[in-house]
């Protein structure tokens, strides 16, 4: 009985540590994104007294709608910059609340076996079957759970080269575009 005690008391613990770790997770993600928001929001403000200025002194149009689109075009470089901060800190964010689910359920696992064990140990005569069905059974959860696990692994990864070549295509594009728009003052 005290074994028991002691395994569901150091299960508490380290579910109380998983979560205080995944609180610190999510605050050190989000001052991320509330630096990053107070950041754009410094560089907008600078940015739309620059481009006021600029368009007080133009004295011809056509000069005023080149202005116009090279501003156009590094906005929306600066917005593909800005997104893809976004992203890094999203999936920063994913990969480390991965690690501690990942760990929990291991440690779980853990446990489970070295209780299956002992039930073993103390099983009544003929009970070897059920004991062995139940090991078993969480042989291949803890198999299915790796499996997923890579799985998911790996379509981060995927998602996160497909997201990089993504931006990577939208800011080529976004350069040619701005080159194609004509002088530039």
């Amino acid at each position: 009985m005290t074994t028991s005690n002691e395994q569901f008391a150091k299960l508490s613990a380290n579910g109380f540590e998983a979560a205080f770790r995944v609180a610190q997770i999510t605050l050190d993600s989000a001052e991320r994104f509330a630096k990053l928001s107070l950041e754009l929001s410094k560089q907008t403000l600078e940015e739309n007294v620059k481009l006021a200025r600029e368009l007080g002194s133009v004295k011809d149009p056509q000069e005023a709608l080149s202005r116009v689109n090279k501003l156009a075009a590094q906005n929306l470089e600066q917005a593909v910059a800005n997104s893809r901060n976004v992203y890094d800190i999203v999936s920063q964010t994913q990969t480390e609340l991965s690690k501690v689910a990942e760990s929990n359920i291991a440690d779980l696992n853990k446990t489970l076996i070295g209780n299956v064990e002992a039930l073993t140990k103390n099983a009544p005569a003929g009970s070897e079957a059920a004991v062995n069905a139940l090991k078993s059974g969480l042989a291949a959860s803890a198999a299915a759970f790796s499996t997923l696990s890579k799985a998911g692994q790996q379509v981060a990864e995927f998602a996160d080269s497909s997201v990089k070549a993504a931006t990577s295509a939208t800011a080529d594009a976004v350069k040619a575009a701005a080159k194609r728009t004509g002088p530039t003052a």
